[in-house]
């Protein structure tokens, strides 16, 4: 080590990386300089995860844990410490990866990035009420005016006055109880039921309770407005501003508030809160669907496939054709009582009749009601008849067997939430409005046009508005400044996060990080440029460098080359992948490596370069037109694909690629090619050419399988060829063993101690979890008798360690096995081993696993293969050898389609589609389409001002 460095290290300048060996890295040592934007990088599979993610942020989490007690450490488990000698100098580690971030429905753009719960807080505090009925705006009113609203609404009738002094909240109360009981009180109403208070009395602690004291029952009367008077005034104080009145006989009660009422109908609103807003709480979701935004109904399309048929021959689905079960005995009693031919077309029965056996009613009206709905429920008895339609509803609801479950999701869809068409909230919380939009209709904006709304809002509201509302709207402002600095201006706070590419639920916690204002921090970063157009790459590298900035190290795994340039400091791992890789080629800043020869160096300084090719394919002359598709942003756009060509589908980041693509083309093509495809496409007018397309086969980039037993030969299916193979060696014979023994997802031939997985799982509560290696089976899954059975010398578990280059010459004389391994081979991934963990493999890499298995199947010569963003994750040297595979399909005479920003990908494509101008409300159109060389001639095209400059350089 050179006295320089050790001046560094002591200084605390850089982080020193000393004899790191995890996975394939080859005991290397690095010198990473802090408070600098360091990119790493390398052919794929060389080792730049290894060293970023697996040593440096694996010895930060390991660290982090040892700062806990050690009674904390006892409940999490041990972390093992990576395979490296040393490393100095590291600071608190965070890592911002490509993983989307929530599956769950309920988790949006809105509740990730914290700017929904500011926004909440400001409609409580700032909003004004309107009435649902009369949209009017709603005031505050006097005693005397409610007691005035009841004699006119009850007159004559027995009530209840009720004072709400428990909403939503969980606990016992038996204090409260005592306390209510010595005050004099005799009644509560506990959950919607009056009860008399008792001594002792409490609840269940774990439940939310409403609780509501009874002040007084009364019969309403002109002589009885003194004691009215008198109780109303009680109750609004015990209420605190709120009161309930209800009949005696009736469940149902009204809501009186000394804050918000409407003096035409007597509505009336409970003081706002936070959770009024919150889709999430039961005070604010709707309550048709929970605050989802979408309930699940019946598809009278799926149920009545085939009106030409009759009941008997399997008309209606859910019952199938005729047989001797409960089902069909109930519609044959059904039938003969209302004169209903079963065997006679569908088509041919009258409205009435087909009400009757689907609704059980001639009204055509559903019946059921989920036992967590509100309203009135009624009983089903064998005896009572409700209806195909009411009983696949029950069933999907009530049924406890995912079976059944399964069977009655076919006959229904997800739609729209009828009750709140789609905005989450129960219908008084969205007529709270500031400047005449409630906080559904701003969710609806995409990021740049919200925060153009917040701009100048202290000129649209009261002074007494904005000196409430004055921090809130500078902590919405900072978030929502961040989220267009990283370039998703095109999002709206109401995206669900499970619909965001990993790069976008990256850039969301990039600009999160921002936010925070941390510093001291390493941040590591997993290619954050993914599903960013180059015009946006500009304002990435200005968030990373922000974050540098603010006194943090910032490490980013990176492939795309302006953020390489951009870097302070660039260290190149290779020479190539697997095995082959693992060592530091270079390391330097950008104009350093520009200057030495190596493949990275070769692409950046353009002596290295994909080839354009130097005649575009026409295709087969036939097309695949689309006309008038308007799902989401798209603006009645319109497509003609040249079958038979290389075609790339391009545009700015939310111009609505994906939208015409994979929701709109995609289903589309696969319910033509495949029946029982359940996705329904975009709306769209009309399709031509499906007649020349047999076989649709869309690859994208989600995991192949989400625990460490899924591994690429199980994907591609060739493990069970791998499992024979072994079952017929000699000594496996003799001893019995078939195909099943060597399988380790099955007893017999496994580890039992790790159930055939090689790793054990340490639950690590509220960090994620981590997998060791078996101790019993140091993690070859396999127990001791089924290793001693060998292939060539070697094990089946040896052969699961292979690598695929390995794989490829170890069965090269076993035709069938041989030919399967090497399209493996063939796309690019002769580095990752044949049963490498699922989990393990990168969104480029799982998708590239997937374009593998279909090029082992035969094509048709009228196949579509649908990509989308297939260069995430690779080296330009890796780009170069996936574009060759994909032109050899073009080349046996099917259309392979891809959506990209990749330039590389884009100029050699043979047909382009530009889709812009902007993202969001301002994207949808087709703002160019042709051959690369003329989408650079339309200057409205932002694809084409770059891929102008790469042809030119493509050229020199």
């Amino acid at each position: 080590m050179s006295t320089d460095t050790k001046k560094r290290i002591a200084s605390g300048d850089i982080i020193e990386v000393m004899g790191a060996r995890v996975h394939n890295l080859k005991n290397i040592d690095v010198s990473i300089p802090k408070n600098k934007l360091v990119v790493i990088t390398g052919i794929s599979g060389s080792g730049k995860s290894s060293l970023a993610f697996d040593t440096i942020f694996a010895e930060g989490q390991r660290r982090y844990m040892e700062s806990f007690a050690a009674y904390a450490r006892q409940f999490m488990g041990d972390l093992e410490r990576p395979d490296v000698d040393k490393i100095s100098g590291l600071s608190p580690v965070i890592s911002i990866e490509q993983k989307t971030t929530n599956r769950n429905p309920r988790s949006t753009v809105g509740t990730v990035t914290e700017v929904y719960d500011f926004m909440r807080l400001l409609f409580a505090r700032v909003a004004d009420a309107y009435s649902y009925n009369t949209s009017k705006k709603m005031t505050k009113f006097s005693e005397e005016e409610i007691i005035a609203h009841i004699q006119d609404n009850f007159m004559g009738k027995k009530i209840m006055l009720l004072a709400p002094v428990v909403r939503g909240r969980k606990g016992h109360y038996r204090e409260l109880f005592e306390q209510l009981r010595k005050q004099g009180y005799l009644k509560v109403r506990v959950d919607g039921e009056v009860v008399e208070l008792k001594e002792r009395m409490q609840l269940d602690r774990y439940k939310i309770h409403d609780i509501e004291l009874v002040i007084d029952r009364l019969l309403v009367g002109p002589d009885a407005r003194a004691r009215m008077s008198e109780s109303v005034q009680k109750s609004l104080q015990m209420g605190k501003d709120l009161m309930f009145v209800g009949e005696n006989d009736k469940n149902t009660v009204v809501q009186y508030s000394r804050s918000l009422m409407c003096a035409d109908t007597g509505i009336s609103y409970e003081e706002p809160s936070p959770n009024t807003f919150s889709f999430n709480s039961p005070y604010g979701a709707c309550p048709k669907c929970k605050g989802l935004g979408s309930v699940y109904q019946v598809n009278m399309e799926e149920v009545l496939p085939d009106m030409n048929k009759s009941i008997n021959d399997g008309g209606i689905a859910p019952l199938g054709e005729e047989r001797d079960a409960w089902s069909f005995r109930m519609v044959n009693i059904l039938a003969k009582k209302n004169k209903i031919s079963l065997s006679t077309p569908l088509k041919n029965l009258s409205e009435k009749h087909l009400n009757i056996l689907l609704y059980g009613n001639e009204e055509g009206q559903i019946t059921y009601v989920n036992s967590g709905e509100e309203g009135p429920k009624e009983e089903i008895t064998e005896h009572n008849y409700e209806g195909i339609v009411n009983m696949v509803l029950r069933w999907f609801s009530e049924t406890s067997s995912e079976s059944v479950r399964s069977w009655a999701e076919a006959f229904m869809q997800l739609n729209t939430c009828p009750e709140c068409n789609g905005a989450r909230l129960r219908k008084e919380s969205l007529y709270f409005k500031i400047d005449e939009k409630n906080i559904s209709e701003l969710c609806n904006f995409s990021l740049k046009g919200l925060s153009e709304w917040f701009e100048g809002i202290e000129k649209r509201v009261s002074k007494k508005q904005n000196t409430i509302a004055k921090d809130i709207l500078k902590e919405i402002r900072d978030r929502l400044a961040f989220l267009l600095e990283v370039g998703l201006h095109y999002l709206t706070l109401d995206r669900p996060t499970r619909t965001l590419s990993g790069g976008e639920s990256q850039r969301i916690r990039l600009a999160t990080q921002i936010g925070s204002q941390l510093t001291g921090i390493t941040y590591i970063l997993d290619e954050p440029s993914i599903g960013l157009h180059q015009r946006d790459n500009m304002r990435l590298i200005n968030a990373l460098k922000s974050l540098r900035d603010s006194g943090n190290s910032v490490l980013v795994v990176e492939h795309d080359k302006d953020i390489m340039l951009a870097s302070d400091h660039l260290i190149d791992i290779g020479p190539a992948a697997g095995f082959h890789g693992g060592k530091i080629v270079s390391a330097g800043t950008p104009a350093e490596m520009l200057k030495m020869k190596t493949i990275t160096a070769g692409y950046l300084n353009n002596t290295l370069k994909i080839h354009v090719p130097e005649e575009r394919k026409k295709g087969n002359g036939k097309t695949l037109a689309l006309t008038g598709a308007t799902g989401n942003n798209l603006k009645n756009v319109s497509v003609k694909l040249p079958l038979g060509s290389f075609i790339c589908v391009s545009g700015v980041s939310g111009s609505g690629k994906s939208t015409l693509i994979n929701e709109t083309l995609y289903p589309i093509l696969a319910k033509h090619c495949y029946p029982n495809f359940k996705q329904v496409p975009m709306p769209y007018k009309k399709v031509e050419g499906l007649e020349h397309i047999d076989k649709v086969i869309e690859i994208d980039q989600s995991p192949i399988g989400r625990t460490p037993r899924s591994n690429p030969a199980t994907y591609c299916g060739f493990f069970n060829d791998v499992r024979q193979l072994f079952a017929q060696v000699p000594e496996a014979k003799i001893r019995g063993y078939n195909a099943g023994r060597f399988s380790f997802n099955v007893k017999g031939g496994r580890c039992e101690e790790c159930k055939g997985g090689g790793m054990r799982v340490i639950e690590m509560n509220f960090l994620p979890d981590v997998y060791v290696p078996c101790e019993k089976c140091n993690g070859r899954r396999y127990n001791r008798e089924t290793l001693e059975i060998r292939y060539k010398g070697k094990s089946i578990s040896d052969v699961l360690n292979m690598t695929v280059d390995d794989a490829v010459e170890f069965f090269v004389n076993v035709h069938f096995l041989h030919r399967r391994v090497k399209t493996l081979q063939d796309v690019g991934l002769g580095y990752v081993t044949i049963g490498q963990s699922a989990t393990t493999l990168s969104g480029g890499e799982a998708q590239r696993v997937k374009l593998a298995t279909e090029l082992s199947k035969k094509d048709t010569g009228q196949t579509i293969y649908i990509l989308d963003e297939p260069t995430t994750g690779l080296h330009f040297e890796d780009i170069n050898h996936l574009l060759s595979v994909l032109n050899r399909l073009v080349e046996r005479g099917n259309t392979v389609l891809v959506i990209e920003h990749n330039m590389d990908v884009i100029k050699v494509a043979d047909y382009v589609i530009d889709m812009g101008p902007e993202g969001g409300a301002g994207g949808g159109k087709v703002v160019a389409q042709g051959t690369p060389e003329d989408i650079i001639k339309v200057k409205e095209s932002h694809t084409g001002l770059f891929l102008k400059e790469e042809l030119k350089l493509a050229k020199l």
